[in-house]
């Protein structure tokens, strides 16, 4: 489980004064089940039991102990690398948690109170996720692997014909929106190329020229990309709104030239995302299924 899974997890706790609660807790914790010789009490599966049903987890005991052992051998694991969480970190997370919920950290505790679950619990929850992601970034991030090779051919791919040109160009701007359509048209009626381009704005008020430079087609929103496409150089898009008024775009360079780029970049993040997540799991499955659980 990754902090921002817990995070979008615990956001449900704010019913916690809605949920009926359960048993007593029992007098002495026996234990449950040995991880690697580490114990898990009964007293700490059915704490996570009540936490789990003020989150609407219906998961039952069976999912707490289940979480429980998975938080211990990520623990373990943390430690076994070096990694520590202090109680600063795990305060913090704490703390993150009831702005999310727009509550103080002592209303939080109330809330938790209130359900029959004790700060810590939720805190212990908080130490294993910070201590897994720490651990994933150390042992797992290096190990993902993207290949260049598959990224240019799934963007090349995904980029049309129109997407497949180079330009450099001027934003033309009539600044007062809708209501001054009727000028924008005839700006660009008239409009004879980027060399016109400020000459021709100095007969009209309250228009900006300003060279936006050098744009592939990928960069650019996909309704402009295709209009873009279908100019000459010379030729300038119809009037659209912007939040200061009517913009046109004037074309004063156009080549062909496929640019992946900046469709590489989105996949390499959905990618890497993909890879880091696939690699966390595979880790944690290993970890658990070499480790010595002893279920009492």
């Amino acid at each position: 489980m990754t902090f921002a899974d817990f995070r979008r997890a615990t956001a449900a706790l704010f019913i916690a004064l809605t949920v009926a609660l359960g048993a007593a807790l029992p007098a002495q914790a026996a234990t449950v089940v040995t991880v690697n010789g580490e114990p898990i009490s009964d007293m700490q599966v059915a704490q996570r039991v009540r936490l789990f049903q003020m989150e609407g987890n219906n998961s039952g005991r069976n999912g707490a102990l289940e979480q429980l052992i998975t938080e211990a051998i990520q623990l373990q694991e943390a430690k076994r690398l070096g990694i520590t969480v202090s109680n600063a970190q795990v305060d913090s997370a704490f703390l993150q948690i009831a702005r999310n919920l727009n509550v103080s950290r002592d209303r939080l505790q109330e809330i938790l109170q209130q359900g029959g679950v004790g700060a810590e619990t939720l805190q212990a929850r908080l130490r294993a996720a910070i201590a897994w992601n720490a651990v994933a970034e150390q042992a797992v991030m290096p190990q993902v692997q993207i290949s260049e090779l598959e990224l240019d051919q799934q963007a090349a791919q995904q980029v049309a014909d129109y997407q497949n040109f180079d330009y450099i160009l001027k934003e033309v701007t009539f600044i007062g929106g809708g209501g001054r359509s009727g000028q924008a048209n005839s700006y660009r009626a008239n409009f004879a190329g980027c060399d016109s381009a400020v000459p021709l704005s100095l007969t009209f008020t309250d228009v900006a020229v300003v060279d936006v430079g050098r744009r592939h087609a990928t960069q650019l929103p996909d309704a402009i990309a295709r209009e873009l496409a279908g100019l000459n150089v010379g030729g300038i898009t119809k009037p659209r709104a912007v939040e200061s008024g009517l913009s046109m775009l004037a074309v004063c360079e156009k080549v062909q030239a496929q640019d992946l780029t900046f469709v590489k970049g989105g996949l390499r993040e959905e990618a890497g995302a993909g890879a880091y997540e696939r690699e966390a799991k595979a880790y944690l499955d290993r970890l658990r299924a070499n480790a010595k659980i002893i279920r009492n």
